[in-house]
């Protein structure tokens, strides 16, 4: 059966939906694997959560720093920022059901000999390693004092990766690569104030996929989060946000031919 990867989706529903009658089309019952961000700043987030958990086993996805906000707003951790459109989730009937679902998704996964991720690796880190450090911070979100967790999983720091780094620091290091990395140093040091593309990086920092001898450069890797880098296609690497939430397009990659597949978005949000 085929399987297609779907960019950051965003609360983007109908989009979802249009994307996934051209998948059925193609390919009728295809499995689905998300590479995250599934809620936040498009107009339907409520929906979107209810049509992919409503998918079943047909559907999977990796946690992006979106979805962790939306946790984290639900149970007052973070305050809902101004361009956040999570509302209509924060206030249904069926809010808890839809909660507990997301929090028992994974951080990563292998699928059809990809390892999918939300944003990215760190340099040093093997494709075996990159499951078995997801599997701690899932362990923790998915024990009774998860909302510990929440509470300190936010800060840049520690910036770079070490195997002694022990309890919160450990597990926030993990979330923030594999959620919100975009640029880090030849030594993997993560950098997370810029959010342009990969043109002008900050002095000292490469996006992260570029770095010399990254150990995953021989497993194809699928990522998104990185909407002004856009479509990435290499060897062993696609990069899968497309902009669909800023008036881009939002994207499926068929991975048994790498066949890409795309509808038009209209803009939701508006940079800045």
């Amino acid at each position: 059966m085929e399987t297609f990867a779907i960019g950051d989706v965003q609360g983007c529903a109908d989009e979802l939906h249009h994307l996934l009658v051209k998948i059925d089309a193609s390919s009728p019952g295809a499995q689905l694997v998300f590479v995250g961000d599934l809620v936040n700043r498009g107009p339907a987030s409520l929906e979107t959560l209810r049509h992919i958990k409503a998918m079943g086993p047909r559907a999977r996805t990796v946690l992006g720093n979106h979805d962790l906000h939306l946790l984290a707003a639900a149970h007052g951790v973070r305050a809902p920022t101004p361009s956040d459109t999570i509302d209509e989730i924060l206030n249904a009937p069926d809010r808890d059901e839809l909660l507990d679902w997301l929090r028992y998704q994974p951080l990563a996964l292998m699928t059809d000999g990809w390892l999918v991720v939300h944003a990215g690796i760190l340099p040093h880190w093997h494709a075996t390693q990159v499951l078995s450090l997801a599997a701690e911070v899932e362990t923790r979100l998915q024990s009774a004092n998860w909302l510990d967790f929440l509470r300190a999983m936010y800060g840049n720091h520690p910036a770079r990766w070490s195997e002694s780094l022990q309890g919160d620091e450990r597990l926030r290091c993990i979330v923030n690569a594999l959620t919100r990395l975009r640029f880090c140093s030849a030594e993997g040091e993560m950098e997370f104030a810029t959010k342009e593309g990969p043109g002008a990086p900050p002095a000292g920092f490469m996006p992260w996929f570029d770095v010399p001898g990254r150990r995953t450069a021989d497993v194809p890797v699928l990522f998104g989060h990185w909407s002004t880098l856009g479509i990435l296609q290499r060897e062993n690497l696609c990069g899968l946000d497309s902009g669909c939430v800023w008036g881009g397009k939002l994207s499926a990659l068929r991975l048994s031919d790498r066949t890409l597949m795309q509808v038009d978005c209209p803009r939701h949000q508006m940079p800045g």
